[in-house]
Order: C-alpha cells, then sequence, then structure tokens
C-alpha cells in the first residue's frame, strides 16, 4: 500500500512539473530561478536551459550558510537564500529571471525566497 501511495505522489510531481515547464523557459539573458525543498534543506539554481548549464547554484545546506543560520527550514533561512543567490546572480551581470517555483505551492519559504530576490533587485 506504501508504494501505491509513493508511486502516487510522485506521478502527481512529474506532471505538475511537465505542466510548468512547458510555460517556463530560461535563456542566457533571463535564466530560471528553480527551487527545490528537500525535508531538510532548501536549493535554489538559475539555469540556461538553451545552452542546458547552471550559472549561479545556492543551499542551505553549505558550510557558509550554515554558520550563520544554524536551522535550514525556516522563512528566515530563506530570506537569506534569497539574498545570497541575488547577490551572486549579480556577480554574473544578471538582473531579469524567471521563477520556477517547482511542484511546489508559492507560499510559505517559497513566497519569501522569491520576495527576497525581488528586494535584492531582481526583476521576475
Amino acid at each position: 500500500m506504501l508504494k501505491d501511495i509513493s508511486r502516487v505522489k510522485k506521478l502527481k510531481n512529474l506532471r505538475i512539473r511537465k505542466r510548468l515547464r512547458m510555460r517556463i523557459r530560461g535563456t542566457a539573458e533571463r535564466p530560471r530561478v528553480h527551487v527545490f525543498k528537500s525535508n531538510k534543506y532548501v536549493y535554489v539554481q538559475a539555469v540556461d536551459d538553451d545552452a542546458g548549464r547552471v550559472l549561479a547554484a545556492a543551499a542551505t545546506l553549505e558550510t557558509t550558510f550554515k554558520e550563520k543560520n544554524p536551522k535550514t527550514k525556516n522563512k528566515d533561512a530563506c530570506r537569506e537564500l534569497g539574498a545570497l543567490m541575488a547577490e551572486r546572480l549579480k556577480a554574473k551581470q544578471v538582473a531579469k529571471v524567471v521563477f520556477d517555483r517547482g511542484v511546489s505551492p508559492y507560499h510559505g519559504r517559497i513566497k519569501v525566497l522569491a520576495e527576497a530576490l525581488r528586494q535584492a533587485g531582481l526583476v521576475f
């Protein structure tokens, strides 16, 4: 029974991801900022889909991030992660991005991260 539940959840997430990716595409001028939440950490990466490469990445898993914030799952950590990601994108001269929330709904930690990216000066 447990295998069925996890299989259904995996298929549901694949459907959501496919539907979002049909509409969202990143380029070199406007990379796609993808957010992934695991049970412990939050990962963010800027992807150029045309070239198929990652331009910048940040995660609450990094040791430099953990030194500042011992907690890696709360909204404050996501706020700082958004500021860190925006700083790394600014260093690459990227000002406009496309936000990809992944399979997570746009509220809570995902929304706080997006607002932190906007406050740091990224346009999306």
